[in-house]
């Protein structure tokens, strides 16, 4: 079977499984970044049981697929993405609550919709998460985190799709959450569904928490810029934007990537920037910063390739 077939094969599934999609979608449209070629095809899943299916017709058939969320963490090539989409959004996206404490929520569920979820029922835990603008599932993968906070301190287990096909349970344990770390990220396992456990807590208090954190994230990272957060892991014992602050690179820019200049941690697309232009400056600020320094800064953004 061609490759044609293959991907005819797999679309007509899509169909079969209800999950809308599109030819030759934008990449630049569905990520934070707004950087990126077309894919062959993007997916909109709307189940677990889709998902799995359709991960497993793309394996059948050697057709390369990559899963993204609100695509706030990863950066595609000029080119596009030779292969599909399985998109994870609104589609698959619902909430609720499971006894008085505990939320079970799906992947396409956005970070900020399940922090005002939490908020409405009185639930104490999550405000960290506020304003991180990825999904539930992203932020399982990588074990988000924020102003002292991470999704260890409060996930009790995830429902994920393995990478030999099966829908299993597992507990947050099994996970190997560290910072910006999952088990997940070495598995190849995709979460469809987390659950919570959060605390009782008073309404206004955890309103006012979740204000101050968004307020602080306004003064101090780039928003009004298209980025991908934090382009840098925190080595031990250092701040990554620091370390760049004092190599004297705050604003240091090739093409229309730049250091932002109110957050050093930061890389955005200030003018139309490539893909290429990004890679070449995280690759510049990594030199300089371990020549002058001695420190590597491991980039936190995942870029994927077009082949």
């Amino acid at each position: 079977m061609d490759s044609s077939n293959n991907m005819e094969a797999l679309l007509n599934a899509a169909k079969e499984c209800g999950c809308d999609y599109v030819l030759n979608e934008p990449l630049s449209a569905h990520t934070t970044f707004k950087i990126g070629g077309c894919c062959k095809a993007m997916i909109n899943i709307n189940s677990a049981h889709s998902l799995k299916k359709l991960m497993d017709i793309a394996r059948e058939y050697s057709l390369r697929y990559y899963v993204l969320g609100k695509g706030s963490n990863v950066l595609f090539d000029d080119k596009g993405f030779d292969g599909v989409i399985l998109h994870i959004g609104s589609g698959f996206d619902k909430i609720r609550l499971v006894g008085d404490n505990t939320v079970r929520v799906q992947a396409g569920c956005s970070m900020m919709k399940l922090c005002r979820f939490a908020l409405e029922n009185s639930l104490t835990g999550l405000e960290f998460a506020y304003g991180i603008p990825g999904t539930v599932g992203g932020g399982v993968f990588m074990n988000a985190g924020a102003y002292g906070g991470e999704i260890n301190d409060v996930l009790k287990s995830c429902t994920v799709v393995t990478g030999k096909g099966e829908i299993k349970e597992l507990d947050a344990s099994q996970l190997e959450l560290s910072y910006r770390h999952s088990a997940l990220m070495e598995s190849g396992d995709v979460v469809c569904e987390a659950v919570f456990e959060l605390q009782k807590g008073d309404r206004d208090r955890i309103e006012t928490k979740m204000n101050d954190l968004m307020g602080r994230r306004k003064d101090k990272q780039p928003l009004d810029y298209p980025n991908a957060g934090s382009t840098f892991k925190r080595p031990e014992g250092f701040f990554a934007g620091k370390l760049i602050q004092d190599c004297g690179l705050r604003g240091f820019a090739v093409g229309g990537a730049m250091v932002s200049e109110k957050h050093c941690g930061f890389v955005i697309n200030q003018n139309n920037a490539t893909s290429a232009d990004v890679v070449s400056l995280i690759k510049q600020v990594q030199n300089i910063v371990q020549k002058e320094t001695g420190q590597f800064l491991e980039c936190e953004v995942r870029i994927i390739p077009y082949k």
